[in-house]
């Protein structure tokens, strides 16, 4: 569970990241808002799964998480480039954080 609960954490980074894009330096309200509160669903789950997995493997996983999903979403979202390096850059952070998750026991 705690593994489910690390990726869900590294899912809210996403929305917080992403949110601050539509927050415009948190000069409008709602995107500001619910920025807010995703920054903090996502440390709290992250606290939680770190109840049970170690310190180094759970906020590494939730950072490459993070990145992954906020780099492929700057990409569908605002048009970011698309460009073999970045997408091999994104396949080598993919293979850290299943690297992690293997060395990490259950």
């Amino acid at each position: 569970m705690a593994w489910f609960i690390l990726v869900l954490a590294g899912l809210f980074e996403v929305a917080w990241a992403i949110g601050l894009k539509y927050t415009e330096g948190f000069s409008r309200l709602w995107p500001s808002v619910w920025t807010v509160l995703a920054m903090i669903v996502s440390i709290w789950l992250l606290g939680v799964a770190m109840k049970s997995l170690p310190v180094g493997t759970a906020y590494g996983i939730w950072v490459g998480v993070g990145v992954v999903g906020t780099v492929i979403c700057g990409m569908l979202l605002f048009g970011e480039p698309v460009n073999g390096m970045r997408v091999f850059s994104i396949a080598l952070i993919v293979g850290g954080i299943i690297g992690l998750k293997f060395a990490t026991p259950a």
